[in-house]
């Protein structure tokens, strides 16, 4: 006998390596057997994690999205191997994924502040092309009725998000929303040029309330809101201006959300136009905040299957207390959280 099921709209947010928190989480909802997708939406990392979970819905189901998360993390921690950035005996004794007394990290981080793409990589080589193209069938992706995906990217020239919709998905797109400037040259996508989506929407989310039917958003967060103390390293001072950077356009659709439903709780609706987002967040805060922006490179399998099983372990936490109140009301405090 099949379990009765939900429907839900998945975000994800982009952080590098600290995307295979997303795929635990993701694995652990889909294995339960009680969620339906209507439509997944990510940035960087997470769209990533968007484009392999449709790939996998669409040629497997939920069995078929699982296994999709697992080769596709497989790949990019054996593509890792090749790389000198790893964590040394220091970094392994001092954080589970920390880089921040590697050697080579610490050269490599310096390099890209001095020198741009352009000259460091000439051949515009990224493994993430090959991994994708290897992996995902966009083809089949694009032909997909049942599911909708989204990815978002920054234009570089204008400066505006662009959303690619289920129809614009390639391998192109995908790399267009991870495309972090002082690592990859910007990539052309239609005579355009476009840099990592995590400026302008880390995820956006204003694709679920206009073209979807669902009201209910699990967001994936991988980038910690709140912090403990102030930062006084150099390096603590980055990672909090990349936190605080590439999480300022979701709080402001965060504050957005909260108008419209005070709206239509004082019985406003616009004619009926105006729908009631029910938000659901899954996250690893207290985990996340520990880790500094060096851990989003480290990819070795040791630290990502960690990820993973963290995030299992949040999705798992979350079906157990938030589970009754999909379809029916919010599980997170908009104010709380985010204002």
């Amino acid at each position: 006998m099949s379990l009765p099921t939900k429907r839900i709209n998945l975000a994800f947010q982009g952080g590098g390596a600290h995307g295979a928190f997303t795929w635990g989480v993701v694995d652990r909802l889909l294995e339960d057997g009680r969620l339906d997708i209507e439509a997944l939406v990510g940035t960087s990392a997470g769209a990533m994690n968007a484009a392999v979970t449709a790939h996998g819905l669409v040629v497997g189901g939920r069995d078929g999205a699982r296994a999709a998360l697992e080769r596709f993390w497989r790949a990019v921690s054996e593509a890792a191997l090749f790389s000198p950035v790893k964590p040394s005996a220091l970094d392994r004794w001092m954080s589970v994924g920390n880089l921040d007394y590697s050697p080579m990290f610490q050269w490599f981080d310096s390099l890209t502040r001095m020198l741009s793409p352009y000259q460091t990589n000439p051949g515009n080589f990224n493994p993430l092309r090959d991994i994708l193209r290897a992996q995902v069938d966009f083809e089949r992706i694009r032909a997909d009725r049942e599911h909708k995906v989204f990815v978002c990217a920054t234009n570089v020239n204008t400066g505006r998000i662009k959303v690619f919709g289920r129809e614009q998905m390639t391998s192109e797109t995908v790399l267009a929303s991870a495309c972090l400037p002082f690592l990859y040259q910007a990539v052309e996508v239609d005579g355009e040029f476009f840099w990592d989506g995590g400026y302008m929407g880390n995820p956006p989310l204003y694709p679920l309330f206009y073209e979807c039917a669902t009201r209910d958003i699990v967001l994936v967060m991988i980038n910690p809101i709140k912090i403990a103390e102030v930062p006084q390293t150099a390096t603590e001072i980055f990672d909090r201006i990349n936190e605080i950077s590439f999480n300022s356009n979701l709080m402001r659709e965060m504050r957005a959300i909260k108008f419209v439903s005070d709206l239509i709780d004082k019985g406003f609706t616009d004619g009926g136009r105006l729908k009631q987002m029910l938000i659901h967040t899954v996250d690893a805060e207290d985990q996340m905040r520990r880790l500094s922006t060096s851990s989003k490179l480290n990819a070795s399998w040791e630290f990502l299957t960690w990820l993973r099983d963290l995030g299992r372990a949040r999705a798992q936490s979350f079906l157990d207390e938030h589970f009754d109140k999909i379809g029916n009301r919010s599980s997170t405090d908009i104010d709380e959280r985010f204002l």
